[in-house]
């Protein structure tokens, strides 16, 4: 088992950066390794993470601004090449058709629900880690 696994949480709002870090905690299952998150408030930040590498999953606030969530998954699914795969924190389920458009792996209201979170990123994790392995 790797070390630790990296998620970046993009949002323009701190406390919902919080809330993401809270409801994963350290590791979001048993059989996962412990999580470090890097926070990133802006766009360029996104950006410049993900080129550099070493994200294992993305997990972006849809009501973000300037650049909501969604638009950036789209974009980031363009820009980056072997982008990681995308848990997009959305304003109410009926919007799941737009995280779909926007090729997330997979999408949770907001405000968030710690259980749906943690269950959403351990999903992806395992996958992004059986990949990689």
């Amino acid at each position: 088992m790797r070390p630790t696994a990296t998620v970046l949480v993009y949002s323009d709002d701190a406390s919902t950066r919080e809330q993401v870090r809270l409801a994963a905690g350290r590791r979001p299952a048993a059989d996962l390794p412990p999580v470090e998150f890097l926070e990133c408030a802006t766009l360029p930040a996104v950006l410049t993470a993900l080129e550099e590498g070493g994200v294992d999953v993305c997990v972006l606030d849809g009501e973000a601004v300037p650049a909501g969530g969604m638009g950036v998954c789209r974009q980031i699914k363009d820009e980056i090449f072997q982008c990681p795969p995308v848990l997009l924190l959305i304003g109410r389920p009926q919007d799941a058709w737009l995280a779909t458009w926007s090729r997330a792996e997979a999408a949770v209201t907001h405000p968030v629900d710690p259980v749906a979170l943690a269950d959403a990123l351990a999903g992806l994790l395992r996958k992004r880690l059986a990949v990689g392995a």
